[in-house]
């Protein structure tokens, strides 16, 4: 039975929710905390990212979240430079900031996790090679083509 009566919603609820268990997975089952972790992560990658690259992420990205990585998004001065992994945290940390405590280290590694499963090889690492290695190396080592 359908929830909203329009299968293209009801599908994309259904993703939404998958990304949000699995990053629970790892930070805990508080779905708003989880909603904030993938909200806080995609935004400090959006804004690495130059405005194409960032346009061809967004296309894999299920559309509820889609619309979340978009929200607030400015082009002019993309893509911003960080030069630490610090800094790329502080970005997070900055969008967490209104919850309660999380570490943002742990957020980004849930969401790099999440984003290693769902998001097509090829794609995933057009994004990572347009980060500094230092916050590349958070994602998890990608299954062997064996």
């Amino acid at each position: 039975m359908s929830t909203t009566g329009l299968e293209v919603f009801d599908k994309t609820l259904q993703s939404t929710h998958i990304w949000l268990n699995e990053i629970g997975e790892h930070i805990g089952p508080d779905k708003q905390r989880c909603y904030h972790a993938l909200r806080g992560v995609l935004f400090a990658v959006r804004d690495r990212l130059s405005v194409e690259e960032a346009f061809h992420l967004s296309a894999e990205l299920p559309m509820l979240v889609r619309g979340i990585y978009w929200e607030g998004y400015r082009p002019t001065n993309k893509p911003e430079k960080f030069r630490s992994r610090d800094e790329f945290l502080q970005k997070i940390n900055e969008e967490l900031s209104h919850i309660a405590p999380m570490n943002a280290l742990d957020a980004a590694k849930a969401v790099f996790d999440v984003m290693q499963r769902h998001i097509p090889r090829g794609e995933l690492d057009d994004i990572k090679h347009m980060l500094p290695d230092h916050v590349r190396d958070l994602f998890p080592t990608p299954p062997s083509a064996g």
